[in-house]
């Protein structure tokens, strides 16, 4: 058993896209990633029934929230 798990490990596509989207708000989300559900009246739900369909979306948010977790982390060791 590994001590340290990936970061996605226990993680729902739901938790990642509203932590995503309390942290770097809507906006700013649809600039970071171009992708219409973030743009156009977007929300939660919208946004997961278009990332379940897509996967290159998916690993663009995934990859996003990583980078938000090491940003974060790193804010706080600062």
């Amino acid at each position: 058993m590994a001590s340290n798990p990936h970061p996605l490990h226990g993680v729902t596509l739901e938790q990642i896209v509203t932590r995503l989207s309390d942290y770097y708000g809507w906006e700013e989300l649809g600039r970071r990633i171009n992708i219409r559900c973030f743009q156009d009246n977007p929300s939660v739900g919208s946004s997961l029934k278009f990332l379940r369909k897509t996967p290159w979306a998916r690993t663009k948010v995934e990859e996003l929230y990583l980078y938000m977790l090491r940003k974060h982390r790193l804010e706080f060791e600062d």
